[in-house]
């Protein structure tokens, strides 16, 4: 206990015996009992209060990087269902298309295919 063997805890016991006396040390005892198990209540209620706050801090932590995801994907998505840019982008597509292709008279439409059938013999006819 607190690195003491056991003289050293003799040595202490006798001279709290001579300066306390024999009616006063149980008490003593107590109180310092008492005050001890105070004391190790207060760390132990520290200990879990900055465990909390370690745990709070890391789930805060966790949201905000899920926050930031979450306004990252919806700017991207903002960005690609952007009508306008889209408009501009179909634009610029149509343009590049109709310079690459060579403009051309329309063909003139063909004359429909008369088809007769002439008899085989002319008795039929």
């Amino acid at each position: 206990m607190f690195g003491m063997g056991i003289g050293e805890i003799l040595v202490i016991i006798i001279i709290a015996v001579l300066f306390l006396g024999p009616d006063k040390l149980p008490s003593t005892m107590v109180e310092i009992a008492k005050f001890f198990r105070s004391v190790k209540g207060t760390i132990n209620t520290a200990r879990a209060t900055i465990e909390d706050e370690i745990k709070l801090s890391g789930i805060k932590e966790s949201a905000l990087n899920y926050q930031k995801e979450l306004t990252d994907a919806s700017s991207e998505l903002a960005r690609i269902t952007d009508l306008t840019e889209l408009g501009g982008d179909v634009s610029a597509l149509r343009n590049d298309l109709s310079l690459d292709m060579p403009v051309s008279a329309p063909a003139a439409p063909k004359e429909p295919e008369v088809i007769t059938f002439a008899p085989k013999n002319k008795e039929d006819a």
